[in-house]
């Protein structure tokens, strides 16, 4: 699970303009928004250097029982 839906509303960034940068799909970017795909460790870092956060605050963390 990934927390980029997050990030994107709290600095008010839209999908479309994060596809553009990123240079994916909308549909590609919409899918990892929505938690139906994940991004690879290298799409997540460059999300990451395209929204100025750390990898870190893209991800959420797993608990465990």
């Amino acid at each position: 699970m990934n927390r980029i839906k997050d990030v994107l509303e709290k600095k008010g960034i839209k999908q479309k303009w994060l596809s553009e940068k990123l240079g994916k799909s909308y549909n590609m970017v919409n899918s990892y928004v929505q938690n139906r795909r994940q991004p690879s460790l290298e799409d997540l870092y460059k999300i990451a250097e395209i929204l100025d956060v750390e990898v870190k605050e893209l991800l959420t963390e797993r608990k465990t029982h």
